[in-house]
């Protein structure tokens, strides 16, 4: 199986290194964003199948926030006992929160390498000061035979993929958990060339809240410091959400204001070792696996 380590090397910067690559090989990276964990309409069942399949493969585990969604306590406008999931029901809502999340995710303790904050997160740190990520996140460690995983990551971040200590090749991710509506026409994707201006050193570049799924690759005309001119690929990967907010039944929030039906699922990204390419041994795809 394949070997990683991941170490934190500044605020909301972390490297991750896989080893052992020769002839053949090939590792793959989950994206995950907008679980909404801990709400009625998350899908559970599909969760567990990704997460199933990347311990399989030993795949290291991003998460881009929003694991947890918070809106069921008292304190809460937003709270309705139809939204409440039945094992959260009781006093203590918050605890039976952070035991149930701890309990279903024990299991991934080793591959979740990352975890992000999304906006449900840090609207809870604002206004209930705790911090729900960092405490799961230490409820994952206990459970964990590595110690080098469940590392809490930014609303936005910098992650380096490395392969063999960087000899053979580094890829730079730049996550963020998202913002906005995503719009319902341009889906999000206008974004792009904003990001692209100012992050010109990222080659990945990856969002998620406003539930949409896609990839889309920007080609640039890149000239190196021995004035070699060159092109490579940005990409850009929103990634979708485990909540079913378009179900049976015509009522909620999302369907009484007129949005659409939202992708379900994950990202996987897939990098292969071609000794054969001498200027870039290292070739990504990205794989949308969504419903």
């Amino acid at each position: 199986m394949n070997e990683w380590k991941i170490q934190e090397i500044g605020p909301q910067v972390h490297v991750i290194n896989f080893t052992g690559i020769k002839a053949g090989w090939n590792q793959k990276v989950l994206l995950t964003g907008d679980r909404h964990h801990d709400n009625r309409l998350s899908v559970h069942k599909l969760e567990k199948e990704h997460l199933d399949q990347a311990k399989k493969i030993n795949a290291p585990v991003i998460d881009l926030g929003d694991l947890f969604c918070l809106m069921q306590g008292k304190w809460d406008p937003r709270r309705s006992q139809k939204g409440m999931r039945p094992e959260h029901q009781d006093d203590d809502y918050l605890n039976r929160v952070m035991d149930t999340t701890e309990e279903f995710y024990a299991p991934y303790a080793d591959i979740f390498a990352i975890m992000g904050y999304g906006n449900h997160e840090m609207a809870h740190i604002k206004h209930h000061n705790f911090d729900a990520t960092k405490d799961l996140a230490r409820r994952l460690k206990s459970h964990a035979t590595r110690e080098d995983t469940a590392n809490v990551g930014g609303y936005g971040g910098w992650v380096m993929f490395r392969f063999d200590g960087g000899k053979r090749q580094a890829m730079r991710l730049k996550y963020h958990h998202g913002h906005g509506g995503g719009g319902p026409v341009t889906k999000g994707i206008i974004q792009t060339n904003r990001r692209a201006v100012y992050l010109p050193d990222a080659d990945i570049v990856v969002s998620a809240h406003i539930h949409e799924s896609w990839q889309l690759a920007l080609k640039r005309d890149r000239l190196s410091r021995k004035g070699t001119q060159y092109h490579d690929i940005q990409w850009h990967i929103s990634v979708p959400t485990y909540k079913e907010e378009y179900g049976p039944g015509g009522e909620g929030f999302h369907i009484e204001t007129g949005r659409p039906p939202k992708p379900l699922g994950c990202v996987w990204l897939d990098f292969k070792y071609n000794p054969k390419n001498r200027s870039r041994r290292i070739k990504m795809s990205v794989e949308m696996d969504s419903t």
